[in-house]
């Protein structure tokens, strides 16, 4: 059995590494609170979350699409998913209980295990048979109706019952009967284990009977190396039976574990959505595109980072920028620019791992890759300069960057003098485009985005944060040119209350 609840065709692989630039996302676009609230506390829904999230870039549309209506069905009915969870843990349970690993050495002792551990598991498998023959009809998805009707097939109440049988006469309560045959050397070979033929006759053909009895050898009480080569004879007979159990019950666990695995993801939605639902938040199923598309629309997408940091009180912001392969944001300081920024990442990451988007409605292309280049504080470890950092970062990107990529910068090469800076940016800008990579840029650098402006690129879209008359942030970001001032003599006078002097002015 499969439980292909994160692929149509195969398992969700939880333990492949993360992209060598995962690191940086997980800081860049802050998903630590993101995930710690999808986990509860779970480790093992934090692992997968992640994986998931990191992972995303080389999922396509139908894959999307496939989880998308999982969830729509896990969303309406969570207490069934946690519930169907619940089980997949007990499974885990009775393993660490200690029947799987006793003398894995001797076959007897493969067997009692195997024997002890599919006894144990078989009324998991009826609860979860039980569960999903009674919630099976309230369900759309493929995924799931598909896993129903697999239990269904594959649990029936005689195969079950069959099973338990063989359990019950593999346990060998009164001994088993062995065939073997003579080979060189008088040794046995091909020891294998028989089904006793019942006497069918009638009792008093059997006391009638002048046949022979079977020949008997008792071992003394005290036959330490008669017991040991009795031990290791009926070790060969069993060893077939004990592989083929041990294979069966292996099967049994692995079928648990990948469910217990891909349900960590649908669980940790579950705990996201209703974390947003206590807040009044909106969120809504994307619409993918294929990467080769140029899209990129949303209404009212919002940070979920800072939605999670400040609960619902979080400015969105709408989007139309179909066919557009460059998107510059410049304007005021603290405007919303790098929330901004952020929070596209966040919705592009979740709507390609099958998640829902913090927005009312959210449409974009897939991107193969997903990275991140933002300014980095002063740090004691670094072995060279900020800006000799950067270009570091930013060579490692450019070794695994493809096609149809997505990159997100934020404040790059602003260590060094603007002309010097905008001029790396310019040229890194044109190197990214000719080879259809898809590009969002943060910048403070007038020199930049208005040489790239006064070009009239079509592909490009130029946008600004919102600021008042008064010197207040809306936190909106709107399409405009850039402009030569980021407004630093606003956040001056909110946190000083007074007008710089000259000297300050000119330094701002």
């Amino acid at each position: 059995m499969k439980a292909y609840l994160m692929y149509k065709d195969r398992d969700f692989d939880a333990q492949r590494p993360l992209p060598l630039m995962g690191q940086d996302l997980l800081d860049d676009l802050e998903l630590g609170g993101m995930l710690e609230v999808m986990s509860a506390g779970d480790d093992l829904v934090l692992d997968i979350a992640r994986a998931a999230l990191l992972g995303a870039v080389q999922s396509d549309c139908d894959t999307i699409i496939y989880r998308q209506h999982i969830l729509n069905d896990a969303l309406q009915h969570p207490q069934f998913i946690r519930d169907l969870y619940a089980l997949a843990i007990s499974a885990q349970e009775i393993r660490k209980k200690g029947y799987w690993g006793l003398s894995l050495r001797h076959p007897s002792g493969i067997l009692h295990g195997a024997v002890e551990f599919i006894g144990n598991i078989i009324p998991l498998l009826h609860q979860i048979r039980t569960l999903a023959s009674k919630a099976g009809v309230s369900f759309q998805s493929e995924g799931l109706r598909r896993l129903f009707v697999t239990l269904e097939e594959e649990l029936s109440d005689d195969y079950i019952a069959q099973v338990q049988q063989h359990l019950k006469t593999l346990k060998f309560r009164h001994g088993f009967v062995m065939s073997a045959q003579i080979g060189n050397g008088n040794k046995g070979r091909h020891h294998v284990i028989r089904t006793p033929k019942p006497d069918t006759r009638q009792w008093i053909w059997r006391v009638l009977d002048q046949r022979h009895p079977p020949q008997r050898y008792t071992l003394a009480p005290r036959d330490e190396a008669g017991a040991r080569a009795l031990s290791e004879l009926g070790d060969r007979g069993i060893s077939l039976v004990a592989d083929a159990l041990a294979q069966a019950s292996e099967h049994i666990m692995n079928f648990f574990t990948m469910l217990r695995t891909e349900l960590a993801f649908y669980i940790g939605c579950i705990n996201l959505h209703e974390r947003l639902a206590t807040d009044g938040l909106p969120v809504c199923m994307p619409v993918p595109r294929v990467a080769e598309e140029r899209d990129l629309s949303f209404t009212g997408l919002a940070d979920l980072g800072l939605i999670l940091a400040l609960g619902g009180h979080v400015i969105p912001n709408d989007l139309v920028a179909n066919d557009r392969e460059l998107i510059i944001i410049t304007g005021a300081n603290q405007g919303g620019k790098s929330s901004f920024l952020r929070s596209v990442g966040i919705a592009q990451l979740m709507m390609q791992s099958g998640m829902f988007v913090t927005a009312t409605r959210f449409r974009a292309n897939l991107c193969k890759g997903l990275y991140t280049h933002y300014k980095r504080e002063e740090d004691a470890g670094m072995e060279s300069g900020k800006f000799d950092e950067e270009l570091k970062r930013m060579s490692q990107i450019i070794d695994l960057i493809s096609s149809d990529a997505l990159v997100l910068f934020n404040e790059s090469f602003a260590a060094t003098n603007e002309r010097e800076g905008s001029e790396i940016a310019r040229q890194i800008v044109n190197a990214l485009l000719s080879r259809r990579i898809k590009i969002l840029f943060v910048s403070h650098q007038f020199e930049f985005s208005n040489g790239l402006f006064q070009l009239g690129l079509p592909a490009a879209l130029f946008l600004r944060a919102q600021r008042q008359a008064d010197g207040s942030r809306t936190f909106k970001i709107i399409e405009g040119e850039p402009l030569q001032t980021s407004y630093g003599l606003d956040l001056y006078r909110r946190i000083f209350d007074e007008e710089p002097q000259p000297d300050t002015a000119h330094a701002s």
